[in-house]
């Protein structure tokens, strides 16, 4: 005697079956083995890099740490070293050099990670990327209020007295480096956790419920508070100043705004590259671009190369400095002599004292 509710169940099966095969994109074929996979719902192999990649991004990481920290440290004493002839610019100058090195820091538990997969536990995870996301925050809002000061400086013409403008500096950069603590609050959702491949790894780690919505959430937040807006804030400020300069015979003003703007195009070449592939990635996970194994490899070593690039740029401003900074060169030569590094007969030290002399403008000392 046949069980009713077999029969029940057998005699659906088909039906069910024609559902699934509908839903999932598989043709009548598939029991001899041909059918059609749905590239949305394919799911991709985690990418793994070659070795010697591996190898070249920890040494990478190695070299610009150690150019980081003493070139930031140098360039902090050299602006301490004139801090009563110090402009607004040189103050958020000197707390920009703050925030590369807190990034600075974070550089060697990267590097490990990339060698050994994360090994310093959940508390540290949180703590390393809310501090990579200060300094990041940090370092184009502070960008912002240069921009911002030499706007008011040269094309407004504005002259605040000495005891007010350091006030009001300080307060701004304690209600910069706040903002930054906020917008980094995002960072709490980073997790260690442990991949399906075996990969112990410290990044975003959301509720598989509400992913998608906090992702999006948190890269709209990053895409146009962290880039967008301050870029269109310290493009507009640095157009209206620059037409005015080249209106001006002024080469003392013409020559403090080479050293700012260097570094505006040292953090865009630095940056830029990573938050268009980080856009690229918010588009691929919000199903705005077609989710395919190529494309998800495409964009994650896009990341991959752009977050080096922008990783970088802790230890660009020293350099920028150096080079393109001639009062820079100057008061750091001028330090060296008072510290008793460089001789007094020094011929270097005599000629670097006389150019700072000749050239200090309360604009900018580097």
């Amino acid at each position: 005697m046949t069980d009713p509710n077999t029969s029940l169940l057998f005699d659906d099966f088909s039906d069910l079956y024609d559902e699934l095969s509908e839903e999932l994109n598989y043709t009548d074929s598939f029991f001899t083995g041909n059918f059609t996979v749905n590239k949305r719902t394919e799911s991709c192999e985690p990418f793994t890099f070659a070795p010697a990649v591996t190898i070249a991004t920890c040494v990478f990481y190695v070299l610009i740490f150690l150019l980081a920290i003493p070139g930031n440290l140098i360039v902090g004493l050299v602006i301490g070293s004139k801090w009563r002839v110090l402009s607004a610019s040189d103050v958020y100058l000197f707390h920009l050099m703050m925030a590369d090195i807190v990034l600075a820091l974070c550089l060697p538990f990267y590097a490990t990670s990339i060698m050994r997969d994360w090994i310093f536990g959940d508390a540290m995870c949180k703590l390393i990327s809310i501090l990579t996301e200060v300094s990041f925050y940090s370092s184009i809002l502070f960008l912002v209020c240069i921009s911002v000061d030499r706007y008011q400086v040269i094309v407004c013409a504005m002259e605040i007295r000495k005891g007010k403008w350091r006030v009001r500096s300080c307060v701004i950069c304690l209600c910069v480096w706040g903002l930054g603590v906020m917008l980094s609050l995002p960072a709490l959702y980073n997790e260690a956790f442990v991949r399906k491949d075996g990969v112990k790894m410290c990044t975003e780690h959301y509720d598989t419920e509400s992913s998608d919505e906090w992702r999006l959430a948190t890269r709209v937040l990053r895409h146009l508070l962290g880039f967008l807006l301050p870029l269109a804030a310290m493009l507009g400020c640095y157009g209206v100043t620059l037409a005015r300069l080249l209106r001006t015979n002024g080469f003392k003003r013409q020559r403090a705004m080479r050293v700012i703007v260097a570094v505006v195009a040292g953090f865009l070449l630095c940056w830029s590259p990573y938050h268009v592939a980080l856009m690229a990635d918010t588009l691929l996970r919000t199903k705005a671009l077609l989710h395919d194994c190529r494309t998800r490899v495409a964009v994650d070593v896009a990341l991959f190369a752009t977050q080096n690039l922008a990783r970088l740029h802790c230890c660009v401003n020293p350099v920028l400095y150096a080079f393109v900074g001639q009062k820079f060169r100057s008061n750091l030569m001028e330090l060296l002599y008072r510290k008793g590094v460089l001789e007094r007969a020094s011929p270097v030290s005599r000629s670097s004292r006389s150019t700072s002399q000749m050239s200090d403008h309360p604009s900018t000392v580097l």
